[in-house]
């Protein structure tokens, strides 16, 4: 797959929007698998619940831990895109958000530097993008779409903040930088 064709060209370097990314089967396998893990697995935070794969995060680095083969698929999905610059992804979060839970503006840090990826299961949300300063002035927001596949890295990545509202719904307007590379009419 040539990924250029999926590079937004309207927010600053670099974002990669590709809707459609796995196909509804495939969301349903992965929900089902993050479902059917153990409790524990869960790590139960202030306004959402994550599992870890593939490393402890530690401030040295990661220590590393075998993916399980229902997520390692899609992780060599994503390396054949060779976006990790000669590397192989080797970490996934999986976040949990319910209706009006959200994560305040934040960035991803030096751990996952360079680059991040996600794919977006069980519904759309907006991930809102805003200058790391006091003014916290927005730069745009991203449609991710369920099935789809986001990019993150340069500027956006290192330079940005990024957050979800905390809402029960999603106003879709143009401030949606990638809205019209979206896979389905928005109405």
């Amino acid at each position: 797959m040539d990924i250029s064709t999926y590079k937004l060209t309207n927010v600053p370097p670099t974002v990669y929007y590709i809707p459609n990314f796995i196909t509804k089967d495939e969301e349903l396998y992965i929900i089902k698998n993050v479902y059917s893990v153990p409790k524990p697995k869960w790590t139960s935070l202030s306004n959402r619940r994550l599992q870890d794969y593939g490393g402890i995060p530690h401030e040295k680095g990661m220590i590393p831990e075998k993916i399980p083969n229902w997520l390692q698929i899609y992780m060599n999905r994503i390396d054949e895109l060779n976006i990790f610059e000669g590397k192989k992804s080797n970490q996934i979060l999986i976040n949990e958000y319910l209706p009006g839970q959200g994560i305040m503006p934040h960035t991803d840090g030096p751990l996952f530097y360079p680059t991040v990826t996600t794919i977006t299961c069980g519904s759309h949300t907006i991930l809102e993008f805003m200058e790391n300063n006091e003014s916290r002035r927005k730069i745009c927001d991203l449609l991710l779409e369920q099935c789809s596949l986001v990019i993150i890295k340069d500027d956006m990545y290192s330079k940005y903040l990024h957050s979800i509202s905390e809402r029960h719904f999603d106003v879709i307007n143009n401030d949606c930088a990638n809205l019209f590379s979206c896979g389905k009419k928005i109405c």
